[in-house]
């Protein structure tokens, strides 16, 4: 039933969103006339590396495509970039990843292969399931990014603070995953995207 759900919504999810990805894409290539997507090789289901893509929201760096993650560092952010990410905007390009089946619309965070060799125990739980767009440590982090670019050490407080919490809540979803609390975190994502 959840892979059907999330088949029919992102392909109907990328009809409805085409012309709307050709303005932003757009957008962004006159901010700086560089590529308007971003992808970078996450971890997946069963530890397969895939092709996450998401719209550029950083100015370009060939390092980071390979597949780090510099947390905490907003100085790349882009003035359009800001707005895609204050409204999760940037995410939408990943309703190609659910409709290949490399993600799903719920599901833990995918995440760059440096942080999954940090706990690699709790990861092999963790990439038991396929990876989502949002998850909840989604909500509970919203904010990570802030929190991070506060930090007198931004990858120390990643590393032993928010992603041991983060893998808590993914290893909580793994044991309770059901349709139906996929469509509750849903819900209280769109609830907090609201809000926020």
């Amino acid at each position: 039933m959840k892979r059907i759900f999330d088949i029919a919504l992102s392909f109907l999810g990328l009809v409805f969103c085409i012309p709307f990805f050709a303005i932003i894409a757009i957008v962004i290539y006159l901010d700086d006339y560089r590529y308007p997507f971003f992808m970078q090789y996450r971890v997946g289901q069963h530890g397969k590396l895939f092709k996450l893509i998401k719209f550029r929201s950083m100015s370009v760096n060939d390092i980071s495509s390979n597949g780090t993650f510099e947390a905490g560092n907003l100085s790349r952010v882009t003035r359009i970039g800001k707005i895609l990410r204050k409204t999760k905007v940037d995410e939408l390009p990943q309703l190609f990843n659910v409709l290949k089946g490399e993600m799903s619309f719920v599901g833990p965070r995918p995440e760059v292969k440096k942080w999954v060799s940090v706990y690699p125990e709790r990861w092999a739980i963790v990439l038991r399931v396929r990876p989502g767009i949002t998850d909840y440590a989604s909500i509970e982090f919203r904010s990570e990014e802030e929190i991070l670019a506060k930090s007198e050490n931004p990858e120390v407080t990643y590393r032993k603070i928010i992603l041991p919490q983060k893998l808590t809540l993914n290893e909580q979803y793994v044991r309770e995953q059901s349709f139906l609390l996929d469509l509750n975190i849903i819900f209280k994502t769109i609830r907090t995207l609201l809000i926020k």
